[in-house]
């Protein structure tokens, strides 16, 4: 897909090809879901110096398979509104705990296929941490990402800090950050990297329903253009 996104992300970047619609910017979790079917509502924009905003809508569906294994489909969409909105990905997710309480932290693997529509199929793989000190909890990622239409291996991470300020309710902040090839990175003003405030809430959570919100605004580069984003997840869970 041509969009006027993949356009201005990777000519940025020093790439002539069309990008692949990365499959939304949302910290990844090692969580138990299991037993548990999720619906959830994924929406993220960005905004590059005076273009016009891009929005990616993004329809996700999740099962807990068991205590270790969680796997989601996600649909994705991209445009500059709802007249050019146009299916851009299918994500096939699944995250696999390989810690369960026997450690002071959590770990788990994260582990995508992105099929970008006309265009080409990723592989994207890494570990996920995650650990709580106090009301503190933290969470640090580094994933590699293969395409077979370029024939290279990318580097991204993401990491998060956030406090309970109230049951139900934690402030903070999160980043998430490209530098180009695992093994040769982009020089520094060409990277991306991306923090900004933070929010994660419980809506609701009685018998067997839990609603969750995570959102967050980002400021900084995207493969050295100004790119602030906005991201919003809101998930149901059964």
């Amino acid at each position: 897909m041509k969009s006027r996104a993949s356009i201005w992300i990777w000519l940025a970047a020093g790439n002539a090809l069309p990008a692949l619609a990365d499959p939304g910017y949302y910290v990844v979790t090692p969580y138990d879901q299991a037993g548990r079917v999720g619906t959830e509502l994924r929406y993220w924009t960005v905004k590059a110096n005076d273009e016009p905003a891009q929005l990616w809508p993004e329809l996700g569906l999740s099962w807990g398979v068991n205590t270790r294994w969680t796997t989601r489909l996600l649909a994705s969409w991209i445009g500059t509104g709802r007249s050019d909105m146009k299916l851009s990905s299918w994500n096939w997710q699944n995250v696999v705990l390989l810690t369960q309480g026997e450690k002071p932290y959590d770990l788990g693997v994260h582990m995508q296929l992105i099929r970008n529509r006309g265009e080409s199929t990723a592989l994207e793989l890494g570990p996920l941490w995650q650990t709580d000190l106090g009301r503190l909890k933290l969470n640090a990622n580094v994933f590699w990402e293969y395409d077979d239409r370029r024939r290279q291996t990318r580097l991204k991470y993401q990491w998060r800090s956030l406090y309970r300020v109230a049951p139900g309710w934690r402030l903070g902040v999160q980043g998430f950050g490209e530098v180009g090839k695992w093994n040769d990175w982009l020089p520094s003003e060409r990277q991306s990297h991306r923090a900004g405030p933070a929010l994660l809430a419980t809506l609701w959570d009685e018998g067997p329903d839990t609603v969750t919100l995570n959102t967050a605004f980002l400021f900084g580069k995207t493969y050295g253009s100004r790119g602030d984003m906005f991201t919003l997840q809101l998930q149901w869970l059964r």
